[in-house]
């Protein structure tokens, strides 16, 4: 039996206009509200990042950040 979907957590986000947008698309794309497409991005995030791939993402973002804050 699935589990139930119940929205039991919720934090404040901020974001990029670029994520933003982002985030937008793939829910409309998947069918889903931003809300869900989150739940699902985070609940099976092992399975849809590739780990080197993010592994080097993670660096560039972290070596550009402080430059992005500017």
């Amino acid at each position: 039996m699935p589990k139930r979907l119940r929205m039991t957590r919720r934090f404040p986000v901020s974001m990029t206009n670029d994520a933003y947008r982002t985030l937008q698309r793939f829910a409309a794309e998947a069918g889903l509200s931003a809300d869900e497409a989150l739940v699902f991005l985070f609940e099976h995030f092992n399975s849809v990042t590739h780990h080197e791939n993010l592994t080097a993402r993670l660096r560039l973002f972290k070596a550009e950040l402080e430059d992005r804050k500017a």
